[in-house]
C-alpha cells in the first residue's frame, strides 16, 4: 500500500517569468521539501514481498525506505532462537547420538524439527548450547558433546568432560556443561547437538520445578540458543529489507516475512 505525500509546487513545464513561483520552488527545494517521497505499508499475512506503486519511479531510481513505527524499526531484528528438552536423556555407551531438543521456546528466522534447528537466512551465526551431565556410577565417567551442520561435525565444536562419580545411593554426580561456537550457515541448513557416553549410567538430567524448601523453575536436559550475528552478504536469501525489482511505475521490495499490520516505511525516490 503506497500513500503519496502533500505535493508541492513545481515550475511549469513551458516556463514562466513570475519570480515569485521560481522563489517558492527553488526555496522548497532548498528545505528538503520535494515531491519524490511517500509512505508504503507491508503486506501481511507472512507476505515475504511487497510492491511499492509510484509513478516517479523508473528502471533506474534508487529508493530509500526509513521506518515511521516501531513495528518497523524493529522488523530487521537477527534471527534468534531457544529450544530445549524437558525430559532426561540416556545413551548408549560410546555410541554418538543426536541429542532430542523437543521444544521451542521462541524463535524468529528459524524453525524446529526432528532434532534440528533449521534456519531460513543465511549469516554467521553463534550457537550456545548448554546441559547437565549426571552420573549414577560408582567411578567417574566421561562424557563429550558437540556441534553438527547438516549431518556433519563441526571442526573444534566439541567438549570432554569427566563427570563426578557418585557419593552416595542417592546422591549422584552431577556437572554442567555448555559449548559456544560460531557458525557459518546457509538457508535451511540445520543445527544438531551430539552427545556420547563412556557409560549408560551418565546421562542428561531434566528436573520438574521445585516449590519446598524454595521454589524453583525446572531444568531442562538441554538448551540451545541460536542467533544470527551478521547476515551473509554473498549466499542465500536476504535478511535485511531491499529492493529487488524496479520498473516504470514500480518497484519490489523483498522482506522477512511479515504479519504485522503497521509496518509502515517512508520513502524517497532518486532518479
Amino acid at each position: 500500500m503506497t500513500q503519496q505525500a502533500n505535493q508541492y509546487r513545481i515550475l511549469p513545464v513551458q516556463g514562466t517569468n513570475e519570480s515569485r513561483v521560481i522563489s517558492e520552488v527553488v526555496n522548497n527545494a532548498m528545505q528538503g521539501k520535494t515531491n519524490n517521497h511517500g509512505t508504503i505499508t507491508l503486506a501481511t499475512a507472512g507476505a515475504t514481498t511487497t510492491t511499492l506503486y509510484d509513478e516517479r519511479i523508473g528502471f533506474n531510481s534508487i529508493i530509500l525506505f526509513t521506518p515511521l513505527t516501531i513495528a518497523s524499526a524493529a522488523s530487521n531484528n537477527y534471527p534468534y532462537g531457544t529450544f530445549e528438552h524437558q525430559a532426561t536423556q540416556t545413551f548408549t555407551a560410546n555410541t554418538p547420538t543426536v541429542a532430542a531438543i523437543a521444544t521451542t521456546e521462541f524463535a524468529y528466522g528459524m524453525s524446529l524439527g526432528s532434532n534440528q534447528i533449521t534456519v531460513d537466512y543465511a549469516g554467521i551465526y553463534n550457537v550456545e548450547v548448554s546441559g547437565l551431565f549426571v552420573n549414577n556410577t560408582n567411578a567417574q565417567k566421561f562424557a563429550w558433546m558437540w556441534i553438527r551442520v547438516n549431518g556433519v561435525d563441526v571442526p573444534h565444536s566439541a567438549t570432554k568432560l569427566s563427570v563426578p562419580v557418585r557419593h552416595d545411593a542417592s546422591t549422584y554426580g552431577y556437572i554442567p556443561v555448555t559449548i559456544h561456537h560460531p557458525l557459518d550457515l546457509d538457508v535451511d541448513d540445520y543445527v544438531e547437538v551430539m552427545v556420547a557416553v563412556e557409560d549408560v549410567g551418565v546421562y542428561l538430567n531434566a528436573d520438574t520445578a521445585q516449590t519446598t524448601p524454595f521454589a524453583v523453575p525446572s531444568i531442562p536436559s538441554l538448551m540451545v540458543n541460536l542467533g544470527m550475528i551478521e547476515p551473509s552478504e554473498t549466499t542465500g536469501s536476504a535478511h535485511e529489507m531491499y529492493v529487488s525489482s524496479r520498473q516504470k511505475g514500480s518497484a519490489v521490495i523483498t522482506h522477512l516475512p511479515n504479519s504485522v499490520a503497521d509496518n509502515t516505511f517512508g520513502y524517497i525516490i532518486v532518479g
